[in-house]
């Protein structure tokens, strides 16, 4: 169980960091070379597709990254303070991150303006995710610290 759960997270995140990548420096800058009434029509059209991957990656991401922490990390650093401060701030990085790919795949007119910036949106998500993929590597190099007796 725990390494599908793993392949899963791992994959998942794949999936959404590439596609974001992909949204802002492949789609984003050939799109707006043509008109803007068929740019429209071809966010509402990405969006409409886009958010079924962000959201049911979404749930996969909190699934499995849930279950890692909870049943296979949290008993190995149990006397850790330091993992605990990592993984706090990744979770909370990581709903930052829910909430930007949230606002841009849906309708609310108060989050238009994410979707509007939508170019600066995805930057700070790229920015962000890094930073939860460096966070991540540095878990799982550092190892487990030995309990000081």
């Amino acid at each position: 169980m725990q390494t599908i759960l793993r392949v899963v997270h791992i994959a998942t995140a794949i999936v959404l960091v590439g596609g974001t990548v992909f949204l802002r420096f492949v789609l984003l800058p050939s799109v707006k070379k043509i008109p803007e009434e068929i740019q429209l029509d071809l966010r509402d059209r990405l969006a409409n597709r886009w958010k079924w991957i962000v959201h049911g990656g979404i749930a996969l991401l909190l699934v499995s990254g849930f279950y890692n922490y909870l049943v296979v990390m949290r008993p190995m650093h149990t006397s850790d303070k330091r993992y605990d401060m990592f993984v706090g701030i990744k979770m909370l990085l990581a709903f930052l991150l829910f909430f930007l790919a949230s606002a841009l795949v849906g309708r609310s007119q108060v989050l238009k303006k994410f979707r509007d910036r939508s170019s600066a949106t995805l930057l700070v998500m790229i920015v962000v995710a890094l930073t939860i993929v460096g966070i991540s590597g540095y878990l799982k190099i550092r190892g487990i610290p030995l309990l000081s007796q």
